[in-house]
């Protein structure tokens, strides 16, 4: 099938390269001429396991193509998928102008039937409005079908969930419209109980839904951790006693310093607007986002406490292993690491940050500051520390030379803000541990 794909950033390009991959022709296209330029230099913009490989092999094997050009990219496709970035505005909505934008450019172009799917996450009847819009700029009468299909996929893992999806969800009503997305997804041999057909405002809810209630279970741990530091309890043991039961299971379970990304904080952001403007209220909504936004200054308030008898922070310091808001990704947006460092700086204590392949993201997020050094590894960063406060578990802290960097420390302090490490061989290597809801 011929697809354009309006958008190049994690969903847009990774579903284009995935698409091609299964032997689709894809034009992918961006408004970005920069972007545009880098991709057709086999480029990619951001860091995902997998993604750099998928599109050269894609590109040098013609069936994925780059452009700008909006008139070209609809009259060569079939399915335009829409997968633009609709950030939070200052007041908790969604930002859908690159959407708006979208749609009237593709409108005036349709000279016969196209598909078009808005893989994007949008308030609920946003496909109901679409099709008004799309209809209103018709330079001439013709078919089209507005399908809603969101995407679930993780950065990090996000070419995996592409080719293994755990469901597609198809909004329309349109029996046309159903027939061809699940034509779009035959090469990905998905059983049959696993594509799902929903009315359009319900696949555009499942969305939120879906990303609210995995919210909610890491906001509910991390207040569950706090709770067992009070009274005793180790959540470690907590979460294997609660994700045995078969009726929850075991993912997004893990106590640490907060969600951030691009998506849950958004998203629940979002949802609650949609209460508000409904008239109704979301106390679960607001409680999910009140216990991260805590989370996020825990390990802080336990560096905080910990160097409180020994001088301040004020003049320490600190070694940041991990910038970006989760492991195997670059991506910089809403990331635990960035209050930590700004609170730690307010404190006068001087950092030495280091991630595996958020470096140029993270310099571009943080502001110039004679405290900030940029480390070439994990093992640079530490040398001549007070602490070391991990905040991103990458795979490669796992298997640090503890021995090693315990002799470039200035004070065997460890603030594990992923429980990461066993408390008591960190105790038996000298190191003040500090985990989350682990007790001491």
């Amino acid at each position: 099938m011929k697809l354009l794909i309006v958008g190049t950033g994690y969903v847009g390009l990774v579903t284009g390269a995935c698409f091609a991959e299964r032997g689709h022709e894809v034009i992918c296209l961006d408004i970005d001429n920069e972007k545009i330029e880098r991709l057709l230099k086999k480029e990619t913009p951001f860091f995902e396991p997998g993604l750099d490989e998928l599109v050269k092999r894609n590109l040098q094997a013609g069936r994925l193509h780059f452009t700008t050009d909006y008139k070209k990219g609809v009259a060569k496709s079939e399915i335009l998928l829409l997968a633009l970035p609709t950030p939070s505005r200052p007041d908790g909505s969604c930002n859908l102008d690159p959407l708006t934008s979208a749609v009237d450019a593709i409108a005036p172009l349709l000279d016969g039937y196209r598909l078009i799917v808005n893989k994007s996450t949008v308030p609920i009847g946003w496909g109901e409005r679409a099709e008004r819009r799309i209809k209103e700029k018709l330079s001439a009468p013709c078919a089209f079908d507005v399908v809603s299909s969101p995407e679930f996929l993780k950065e990090g893992s996000a070419v995996h969930d592409c080719f293994n999806p755990d469901r597609i969800l198809i909004g329309t009503k349109s029996e046309r419209a159903a027939h061809l997305m699940k034509e779009l997804y035959a090469p990905f041999s998905l059983p049959a109980d696993r594509v799902l057909i929903l009315d359009r405002p319900s696949a555009e809810m499942a969305k939120y839904a879906s990303n609210a209630m995995l919210a909610l279970r890491i906001s509910f741990m991390n207040e569950l951790a706090l709770l067992c530091e009070k009274l005793g309890a180790n959540i470690h043991e907590v979460r294997r006693g609660v994700g045995s039961d078969s009726r929850i299971g075991s993912q997004f379970l893990q106590a640490g310093v907060g969600f951030g990304g691009s998506c849950f904080p958004k998203d629940l952001r979002s949802l609650k607007m949609m209460g508000d403007e409904a008239g109704y209220e979301m106390p679960i909504l607001t409680a999910t986002l009140a216990v991260n936004a805590r989370q996020k200054r825990v390990l802080m308030q336990k560096i905080h406490r910990f160097f409180s008898s020994r001088g301040g922070v004020e003049g320490k310091t600190l070694a940041i292993w991990g910038l970006s808001f989760k492991p195997e990704t670059d991506d910089m947006r809403e990331a635990p690491s960035l209050e930590l460092i700004q609170d730690l700086l307010a404190q006068g204590a001087r950092l030495r940050l280091f991630d595996p392949h958020a470096m140029h993201t993270a310099r571009a997020a943080l502001p110039e500051n004679s405290l900030l050094t940029w480390c070439k590894d994990e093992y640079d960063a530490a040398r001549g520390a007070h602490g070391i406060a991990l905040v991103t578990e990458w795979q490669q802290f796992r298997s640090v030379d503890f021995d090693k960097i315990g002799k470039d420390l200035l004070e065997k302090a460890l603030f594990d803000g992923r429980n990461q490490y066993d408390p008591e061989e960190m105790k038996q290597r000298g190191f003040a541990y500090h985990g989350i809801g682990i007790p001491d």
